[in-house]
């Protein structure tokens, strides 16, 4: 399968690493400074998993220099999706479907909004990695998950396609049912574990440590519960036991890639998470006071 990479960060990086060692046709669209650094040190995986050293590796920059592809995975951060659309415009006229890898819910009827519902298949990725000095990666945790599904019937072939190929890769991988459950599901999670971490400046072990604390990582867990109700997408009881004890299944000190953002005075996707949950509880008449605080909180490290 020919693969592009759209966004060669922590994520994009390592998926698209593994792919290409099971024997994939990967290609990564990087912007300009991402280009220059992978040409002078080259991109390598550092995981408790295996390492891999991406050779040979192909870099672009412009979709214009690719004249067939049949996916596009999108790993760019939330604040880069709108300047990413011509790109993916593009791709899709020369033949690929989008699999966006993002957090959160907004994104997905804006794609299907720029692209055409055909075109965008729904996905998410469990993860903590992040980037070194040299811009290689550097994987620490057991998960290494992908999970994706159709979100329209013309995409079950390329989904059943896509799931041969990630059995054979070396990282964990699902084919959904429902994918726009799993999605609800892992933005449950994603707003308390990114939020409460950011928020108080601190790694998972202290927050669930804190008897206060962890009480405001339950109280997020509830509103996001509430607002995937609206929607039309309950979460089961088994459910919010598992998105509850993700707090107690990571080491002490670790964190989230907000929180590890905040630390490097990165941008904050901020506005994408917690922001995107108040936009979407306003259209529904619902509030959050909780997110909204956290959101609150935030803020003035988005842009630092």
């Amino acid at each position: 399968m020919k693969i592009v990479i759209q966004g060669a960060g922590a994520l994009g990086s390592y998926f698209g690493g593994r792919l290409q060692e099971a024997g994939q046709e990967v290609t990564f669209l990087v912007r300009r400074n991402r280009s220059t650094q992978i040409r002078k040190n080259g991109l390598a995986i550092q995981s408790v998993k295996g390492n891999y050293r991406i050779d040979p590796l192909h870099i672009i920059e412009s979709p214009e220099n690719i004249e067939q592809t049949d996916l596009v995975i999108t790993a760019v951060k939330g604040y880069h999706l709108r300047g990413a659309i011509g790109d993916l415009k593009k791709l899709v006229q020369k033949g690929a479907r989008v699999l966006p890898l993002l957090n959160g819910m907004e994104h997905i009827e804006m794609l299907q909004n720029e692209l055409g519902k055909e075109n965008v298949l729904g996905g998410l990725a469990f993860i903590i990695a992040t980037l070194d000095e040299k811009g290689h990666v550097v994987h620490t945790s057991d998960q290494h998950r992908m999970v994706f599904g159709k979100l329209h019937p013309s995409q079950k072939e390329l989904c059943e396609e896509l799931e041969s190929i990630t059995r054979q890769a070396n990282m964990q991988a699902e084919y959904a049912d429902d994918i726009l459950q799993a999605l609800w599901e892992k933005y449950i999670f994603i707003t308390a574990f990114s939020g409460v971490t950011t928020a108080a400046n601190l790694p998972i072990g202290p927050v669930r440590n804190t008897p206060e604390t962890l009480d405001v990582y339950k109280n997020v867990l509830k509103e996001m519960a509430d607002l995937a109700q609206a929607y039309g997408y309950p979460i089961a009881e088994d459910q919010m036991k598992k998105a509850m004890d993700s707090a107690f299944r990571f080491s002490e000190d670790s964190t989230s890639s907000m929180h590890q953002d905040r630390r490097k005075g990165l941008t904050l996707e901020v506005e994408h998470l917690q922001g995107g949950a108040l936009r979407m509880a306003e259209k529904k008449g619902l509030k959050l006071p909780v997110i909204k605080t956290i959101y609150g909180l935030i803020k003035p490290f988005e842009n630092k």
